[in-house]
């Protein structure tokens, strides 16, 4: 089977369980993601949908391969990235996109980077919301955080599904 990114995105809206929504969201957040050398690597933009949060994302001197793409639940990444937590998870589901029950709200398809190091690519997030006071919002009291591992989540181990390292942290912060 071929493993195309956009495809992987595109199958996220299968698999993403639930719906935040509110005609009172934000419209837009963004990441600006780092290494944890704190150079940039990319960027990403949320944007409140009616059926959920579609998350653009545009990459760049990242290390080709498969990579875990997660929502963490708080919006830190110093130090070394683990002050972002685990997978945002507000309804206290077991990980993985192919566990029998449920998934963690933060939990999205795997992203392949090609040899070049950069990527664009799509998302969606039916169990997330930007809009602040709602359950699953993105804005709760601590924040919430985008994050990539090193490698592939296995869609089924938890807590974290065997991604690896963390390698690329943004805070989510609202607007443009």
């Amino acid at each position: 089977m071929l493993h195309r990114p956009w495809f992987q995105a595109l199958a996220a809206t299968a698999f993403v369980v639930g719906a935040a929504t509110s005609a009172q969201a934000a419209d837009s957040a963004h990441a600006a993601l780092a290494d944890p050398d704190g150079k940039s690597v990319g960027s990403v933009t949320l944007t409140q949908t009616p059926n959920g949060v579609l998350i653009s994302a545009e990459l760049m001197n990242m290390q080709p391969g498969w990579h875990a793409f997660h929502i963490h639940q708080t919006g830190k990444c110093t130090p070394d990235f683990k002050a972002a937590g685990g997978h945002f998870n507000p309804d206290g589901h077991t990980h993985g996109i192919k566990s029998e029950g449920g998934m963690h709200a933060g939990d999205l398809p795997n992203v392949y980077v090609p040899e070049s190091g950069m990527l664009k690519f799509d998302a969606f997030a039916t169990a997330v919301t930007l809009e602040d006071g709602k359950p699953n919002s993105l804005f709760d009291e601590d924040g919430s955080a985008i994050m990539m591992h090193d490698g592939p989540d296995d869609y089924t181990s938890d807590p974290a599904g065997a991604a690896g390292n963390r390698i690329a942290c943004g805070v989510i912060e609202s607007g443009m």
